[in-house]
C-alpha cells in the first residue's frame, strides 16, 4: 500500500465521522453504498463546501470518502508533498478535518483537506 493511500485511509476516519455528523444534523442517515463510481468532477469537489461535498457524495460515507481522497491526492500533488506513512499522523489529520468540518460546514472542504495535508507533511519533516 502506498503512503498516500495509507494516510488517505486514516484521514478518512475523521472525515467520515464529520460527514456522519452532517447527515445526523440534517435528520438524515448515511445509507451504505457499494458503488465505486461517482458522477462528480474534480472541479466540483474542489469548489464544494463541506455540506455541498456531503450532498455531492450522495450523502453517503463512501461518497464523501471518495471526495476527500481525491482532494487529498490533489493537494499532495499540487504541493509536491509525499504523504507520510504514519497512522498517528493520519489519525490526527482526520480528527482535525472532523473538527473543522463540524465547526463550519459551509467552508470549502478542499481548504480543510489541503491544510491537513500540509500539516501532516510538516510534522513528518520535523520528526525526521
Amino acid at each position: 500500500m502506498s503512503r498516500a493511500n495509507l494516510l488517505t485511509r486514516v484521514v478518512m476516519a475523521g472525515a467520515l465521522a464529520a460527514c456522519t455528523l452532517l447527515g445526523n444534523a440534517n435528520g438524515q442517515t448515511a445509507p451504505a453504498s457499494d458503488s465505486g463510481t461517482h458522477s462528480w468532477t474534480t472541479e466540483q469537489a474542489v469548489t464544494s463546501s463541506v455540506r455541498e461535498a456531503w450532498a455531492l457524495g450522495g450523502k453517503t460515507e463512501q461518497g464523501f470518502f471518495q471526495i476527500v481522497q481525491v482532494l487529498t491526492e490533489l493537494s499532495a500533488q499540487k504541493r509536491g508533498i509525499t504523504l507520510p506513512d504514519d497512522q498517528a499522523a493520519g489519525k490526527k489529520a482526520g480528527d482535525w478535518i472532523k473538527k473543522q468540518a463540524k465547526k463550519d460546514p459551509d467552508q470549502l472542504l478542499y481548504v480543510i483537506v489541503d491544510h491537513a495535508v500540509q500539516y501532516s507533511a510538516r510534522k513528518t519533516a520535523a520528526g525526521q
